[in-house]
This record gives structure tokens, sequence and C-alpha cells, in this order.
């Protein structure tokens, strides 16, 4: 049975991300000095050869692909993006510690909970699968071994935590800007279990 290798990386750093601003599906690009920091890290580590770029459709994803895989071929898909923060869109912690909504989003507890008019990670788990099936269908139609996916924190963490083995909770799934995860994917495991292998970090340091 053939294996899929993927490549998940977390986007470059945004003016928001630094400010510690919550913009789950509001549109920000890359900062200065993210887009100065993911350069960087192409001297510091190897990155893979990959086929293909899958990418969340928000810029500061779409713009670390072109720093990140210059020469590769880039495919947008929409499930891929970041979870939905709803009200808390646009305001950091200190903003929203003193309201109770998000006090009780921030405990958490259950995967249906969700921030006032956002998405729970319930629902982000359901189209992150949706994505993996598009991806998998899209590297078995063209024959490719190896893609790279380049999305968001909460997408990588919350997606190796419902669908990777060994079971890693999404906390301890935590990975800096331009780094991240590698997957095997086989149909059959995909289709039977829902379930892929991790096979752990990437990219490889240089030294």
């Amino acid at each position: 049975m053939k294996g899929y290798h993927l490549s998940f990386y977390r986007h470059g750093k945004t003016k928001a991300n630094e400010e510690g601003i919550y913009i789950g599906s509001t549109d920000f690009p890359l900062s200065d000095k993210g887009a100065v920091e993911l350069s960087g890290k192409m001297d510091l580590y190897e990155y893979p050869r990959v086929q293909r770029v899958y990418s969340s459709p928000l810029l500061r994803c779409t713009e670390t692909a072109e720093i990140l895989f210059p020469e590769v071929p880039l495919y947008l898909i929409e499930d891929l993006r970041e979870l939905n923060f709803g009200k808390f869109e646009g305001k950091s912690a200190l903003e929203l510690i003193g309201q109770e909504d998000y006090r009780t989003w921030l405990k958490g507890g259950s995967p249906d909970i969700r921030p006032p008019e956002g998405e729970s990670v319930e629902e982000l788990c359901i189209r992150s699968y949706r994505a993996v099936y598009r991806i998998l269908m899209d590297m078995m139609e063209h024959d490719l071994s190896h893609c790279a996916v380049i999305t968001h924190a909460g997408v990588i963490s919350n997606l190796l935590a419902c669908f990777g083995l060994p079971k890693i909770s999404p906390k301890e799934l935590h990975c800096e800007a331009g780094e991240g995860f590698e997957v095997l994917l086989t149909a059959q495991m995909w289709q039977t279990a829902q379930a892929f292998e991790i096979l752990g970090i990437t990219p490889y340091s240089r030294n």
C-alpha cells in the first residue's frame, strides 16, 4: 500500500501575532519581521522537496508558501482556514479576560464550545477532515508522493490530535512559524480508521 507524505507548516508571523491579537478568519499578511524570519529559516533548516503545496487561502499562508516553496505549484483549500474566533477576532487576551464568555471558552472541556458567533474545535476538525480527504484524492490522482501543507497553528494541532497516531494532546503539538510536523497517510488507513501516522517534526536542522 502506497504511503503519502504530508509536511504541515505553520505560517509566518503577522503584526497581529506579534501583538497577541486573535485573527483566526481575519486576513492579515505577513509582517516584515515575519517574512525575514522565514527567509532566515531557509538557511538554518533543510525543507523537503515537495511536488505540490496545499494552502489555506489567507494571505499569511500563501505568502509563507511563496517564501518556503517558491517554485512549487500552489493549490488553495478553503477548509484549511484557521478557527473563526467570532467576536474575539481582532482583540487580545488582555482585552477579553474580563468577559465571562471568553473565560468559559478558554476553560474548554467540550469540543463543541465556541466563541460567540465563532467556530468550535469540533467544526474545525470536521472541515480539516474534508481538507485531508481532498488532498489525499488529489495526490492519488496525480501520483504524488510528498506534498506540503501551509496552514495555521490551530488547524495543525487539532488536526493531528483528532486523526494522528500515536494519540497526542493538541497542547503538545505546538509549532513555531515555518515549522511543523510530517505525517504518513495511506488510503486504507484513512478510509477504514480516519487516521494517519505522525512521523515527527519538520524541517530538519542543517547542522
